[in-house]
């Protein structure tokens, strides 16, 4: 029963050096925090617009709907031919020619995409 009552000291104390560190580490980031925030800026009556200018709201550029739609169509054609003319360029070697490159490559995705299960007997 000694080695154990040393033991739980031990480990109290170790637990405790530890979250005592922690704890004086987090009031010392929270401290750099304080000191390292910039001031706000003061507010200068003279610089601020008039109030009723902020409260308006800025026009909405797509409001209307086939305008809306036709940015839309544009945005969908330049992806869809982006898309066919990205493939040839990225592409080192024709798609299949490197079938018979590496055993290896293909027992490793075989591997990964089917799940492993226990031979029957």
């Amino acid at each position: 029963m000694d080695n154990l009552g040393w033991g739980l000291q031990i480990t109290a104390l170790g637990m405790g050096l530890v979250f005592g560190l922690l704890a004086l580490l987090w009031g010392l980031l929270a401290l750099a925090l304080k000191l390292d925030t910039p001031p706000a800026p003061a507010a200068v009556p003279g610089l601020l617009p008039p109030t009723d200018a902020l409260s308006e709201p800025a026009p909405d550029p797509l409001a209307d709907p086939a305008l809306r739609a036709a940015v839309t169509m544009a945005v969908l054609a330049h992806a869809a031919r982006q898309r066919g003319e990205a493939a040839p360029q990225v592409r080192l070697h024709t798609p299949g020619s490197l079938l018979h490159a590496s055993r290896w490559v293909a027992a490793g995705r075989t591997r990964q995409n089917h799940a492993w299960r226990r031979p029957r007997r």
